[in-house]
């Protein structure tokens, strides 16, 4: 819209102004003075219209959103109240009132009425971007709140949409700003490609990095991984196109580019805790010289134990006739086959996991013995409990390795303590070294 064409549609609309030009020039007031004062009172008079407008529409709008929602149960009028769509909806009406009122109150101003215009112009795309903005906000909190979606990439998606809005917006702002053919805009940009490349590269990889975490399953909101370059160690609770927050144990937060989850390799824990169990693999270390034959009076006294006793007797008389059939000489307990204390203590300890309410009967269960090292013969014990609670779990494993160390004794063997460097502490109150 040129001069001309705005002096042409002031010429036959300013019955408005004109009316309240002759009230001023009536009371006595210069035709200058006229002119500014009668610019002020229509602008007071309209911005008072437009908020009055606005906050009856928005009103309207949110009741009718908010009955809707009461009504279809949805999620989606809901969160597009809370994204401000009513507000944003609302401002329609004043706009147009706003756009129609300019060639009455500038009617005097014909320069200024062009700048104005290009400012309503320029406005609109922001209007109509916050407007889409809102709804796209809205759209992606239902999905959120989907079981299926809930742990989903959308805010890298949401981002994406984003982005692309406010590069068509900014297009054609500077197509209003300089009056050029959004086409010839476009055709300059694919020549500064290469150099948007480069000023885009982390959100461009951080969205391809996106698709392929999503598209493969790698995270998801939620997942506990642990990532040692970055020190992440922790639940993943945001993944957003150029970072994934990671709320780690000790309540910091490390953020990470989502590429990086594509480069760089990283442990998820999502396999263990959609198993229900966590793996304990932990071992005591057996002094060897406390290890030997059992005696036939040692064994009856451990059929007192109840989970062995059934053990202890099978194995008791098929190792009697094995050795029966062969004359083995029973004066010495090496010759032949025998039980030894090692050999009851490590089915004893599999016999407890596996009756043990809080150990995962589905998963490995195992106790075996290692390599001997300089501080004894090690046993591993190796496990599932059956929570990943991370509480619920250490107070099992505290349960187990307690119940394993106090039990060894009823074998007569000795489990391994270096006694060589004692730890002496002091109490400050009491000066006391224990």
């Amino acid at each position: 819209m040129n001069e001309e064409n705005i002096q042409q549609i002031s010429r036959s609309t300013n019955a408005v102004s004109d009316w309240s030009l002759q009230l001023l020039q009536s009371l006595g007031i210069t035709d200058t003075w006229a002119k500014y004062i009668n610019l002020v009172i229509l602008l007071i008079v309209l911005t008072a219209l437009v908020f009055i407008v606005q906050y009856l529409t928005r009103t309207i709008l949110k009741k009718i959103l908010n009955r809707f929602g009461k009504i279809s149960r949805a999620e989606f009028p809901k969160n597009l109240s809370n994204r401000r769509f009513p507000h944003y909806l609302a401002m329609v009406i004043p706009y147009s009132l706003v756009k129609g009122s300019i060639p009455i109150i500038f009617d005097q101003f014909p320069k200024t009425m062009v700048l104005i215009n290009k400012l309503i112009d320029i406005f609109l795309i922001f209007y109509v971007i916050w407007l889409l903005m809102s709804v796209l906000n809205a759209f992606f909190d239902s999905l959120a709140k989907k079981p299926r979606m809930r742990d989903k990439p959308l805010e890298s998606y949401a981002q994406v949409v984003k982005i692309v809005l406010y590069c068509v917006g900014f297009i054609v702002f500077f197509s209003i700003l300089t009056g050029q053919n959004p086409a010839h805009i476009l055709t300059g940009l694919g020549a500064l490609s290469a150099v948007l490349m480069l000023v885009f590269k982390d959100p461009i990889l951080g969205f391809m990095a996106s698709i392929q975490v999503s598209a493969n399953d790698m995270v998801r909101i939620g997942d506990w991984i642990t990532m040692p370059k970055y020190d992440a160690d922790g639940d993943v609770f945001e993944i957003s196109l150029t970072t994934v927050k990671i709320r780690n144990f000790d309540k910091t937060i490390t953020t990470i580019p989502p590429y990086s989850l594509v480069s760089e390799s990283f442990q998820n824990w999502r396999g263990m805790v959609e198993t229900g169990g966590r793996r304990l693999k932990r071992s005591v270390f057996v002094k060897q010289s406390t290890i030997r034959f059992m005696k036939d009076d040692e064994l009856k006294e451990l059929e007192r134990i109840g989970l062995i006793s059934d053990y202890i007797r099978s194995r008791s008389a098929e190792i009697d006739e094995y050795n029966k059939a062969r004359g083995v000489d029973k004066s010495l307990s090496i010759n032949g086959r025998n039980l030894t204390n090692m050999g009851l203590y490590r089915h004893y300890l599999l016999s407890y996991l596996k009756n043990h309410p809080d150990v995962h009967q589905g998963l490995l269960i195992l106790v075996r013995q290692l390599q001997p090292t300089s501080k004894g013969l090690p046993l591993e014990l190796y496990f599932f409990t059956a929570t990943t609670n991370w509480l619920k779990y250490e107070d099992i494993c505290s349960d187990v390795l307690d119940h394993v160390t106090a039990a060894a004794k009823y074998f007569d063997l000795e489990l391994y303590e270096d006694v060589s460097n004692p730890v002496i502490t002091k109490i400050p109150e009491t000066g006391i070294t224990h």
